[in-house]
């Protein structure tokens, strides 16, 4: 028998749809531009790291390194932010539907799959890195320092694995605070451990690269340790939390992922995206790979903004769209979309005006710099639509359209980008070219988007 929702909960489907999504989405812009700011900082601290007598420009080889790395990192989350999204849509759905025993098994399942999703990660870090890093690079220094650092992180992933999915349940309850609160501690964690561990500082012997993967894997168990505190805590009053929702359910796991499975692949294409760029830029240049490393690390303070927004919307928009309110419905879409926009376009304009600056901080050559820097005004100039086609991920997602979502990915992440940088990079002066590719690829994807959008709103709003 269905249970009514809590009062606390039903805000989602009383509050205007303005002011809700402003205030869930803001403690998860100011959580999500924290966890950019971590990694930057962790590339910024190896790029400090000294020369040695052996080895000359360290501080690039390790950014380099962590660059290698960068696509699998972002393919854990990928996994676990997938799965999360389709739990995030079915949760909120269920629970504004008032179906507590349906909330229940799906957030008992959620975790049953977070600790499988480990086991291969462990398995990967055990016996894969080698082979994964030598497809991008053939020097040996940046090959032995990624090995070190990407195991690390591989082998130590549960709690980014179950800090992710206690993040996902807690915001699709209404209770994006905590989730903000779990993870800038994480993210505090991290920043105070990186100098301590890469350069030795209070005793601690001095590890290098492998000390900021140390740094990490640290921060995430804080944050999980966190979130899965506060979910337990609060979460009963809309669902119940017992070891027997544990049990797998084939029915509940099928419809995770049948909005997940193609939300992780729309994750995972920027881990290969990413690694796609990596190995066309392997021969163009070693500065053309790091410049595009820090580049990303600097993009996600927008990028990372843009998507807590979208982050806001999905569950918003899932409440309603389980409620049967196609006005907030309409204005969940509406207001989403002009926030992802705003954000994307504020984000192009300080990276246009202050790109040398933020460059400037990396210790890393002046060949990288000049690099980095013209890859964020060239690639920056495809912001407004960005921001658009990050908005109609979200929109998509929420409505249970996932394919579609999937779809507006490949196109500005796979299908136009990648053949296209891999294009420019035949031509003279490669290394200036090859970033007009990304800004095209977002162009093209808003076009689709567009059309998806309207016959979606044909499909599913006009017949609520």
């Amino acid at each position: 028998m269905k249970q009514a929702v809590s009062t606390e909960q039903n805000k989602m489907g009383t509050v205007p749809v303005r002011r809700l999504l402003l205030g869930m989405g803001a403690p998860m812009i100011v959580s999500m531009a924290l966890q950019a700011l971590y990694n930057i900082v962790d590339s910024y601290f190896v790029s400090c790291m000294p020369d040695t007598e052996q080895i000359r420009n360290m501080g690039d080889l390790a950014v380099n390194a962590l660059t290698l790395a960068f696509p699998v990192q972002m393919l854990m989350v990928a996994i676990s932010v997938g799965t999360g999204v389709g739990i995030n849509a079915l949760l909120s759905k269920s629970l504004g539907a008032g179906d507590r025993q349906q909330a229940s098994a799906i957030a008992g399942n959620s975790i049953f799959l977070s600790l499988c999703t480990f086991g291969i990660y462990l398995l990967f870090g055990l016996v894969g890195v080698p082979a994964y890093i030598h497809t991008q690079t053939r020097d040996p220094l940046a090959t032995e320092l990624a090995v070190s650092y990407l195991r690390i992180c591989t082998i130590g992933s549960l709690g980014v694995t179950m800090y992710l999915t206690y993040e996902k349940l807690l915001q699709a309850t209404g209770r994006t605070m905590q989730t903000t609160i779990a993870q800038i501690s994480g993210a505090l964690v991290n920043i105070v451990l990186d100098p301590i561990l890469i350069f030795g500082w209070l005793g601690c012997p001095a590890l290098g690269v492998a000390g900021a993967a140390y740094a990490t894997v640290i921060g995430q168990f804080v944050s999980c340790g966190l979130d899965a505190l506060f979910f337990y805590r609060h979460a009963r009053t809309e669902l119940d939390t017992g070891l027997r929702f544990l049990r797998p359910r084939l029915r509940v796991i099928r419809e995770i992922y049948q909005v997940g499975i193609p939300a992780i692949l729309m994750q995972a294409l920027m881990s290969f995206m990413t690694y796609g760029v990596n190995i066309i830029l392997r021969d163009v240049s070693a500065a053309a790979v790091t410049a595009y490393g820090m580049y990303y690390k600097i993009q996600q303070f927008v990028c990372f903004a843009a998507f807590g927004m979208n982050n806001a919307m999905i569950p918003v928009i899932g409440f309603n769209y389980g409620m049967g309110s196609k006005q907030r419905i309409r204005q969940g879409i509406r207001y989403g979309q002009l926030y992802a926009c705003i954000i994307m376009l504020v984000g192009a304009v300080i990276l246009q005006v202050f790109a040398r600056p933020l460059v400037g901080i990396f210790a890393v050559s002046e060949e990288t710099r000049f690099l980095c820097v013209l890859a964020i005004r060239i690639i920056s100039l495809g912001y407004l639509c960005m921001g658009a086609n990050i908005g109609y991920q979200g929109i998509f997602q929420a409505l249970g359209h996932g394919v579609q979502s999937l779809l507006l990915s490949l196109v500005r992440l796979i299908i136009v980008a990648l053949p296209l940088a891999w294009g420019l990079t035949r031509l003279d002066n490669a290394s200036e070219l090859v970033w007009i590719a990304f800004p095209a690829a977002e162009a093209c994807a808003l076009l689709l988007g567009l059309l998806m959008m309207r016959r979606i709103r044909r499909q599913v709003l006009d017949r609520l």
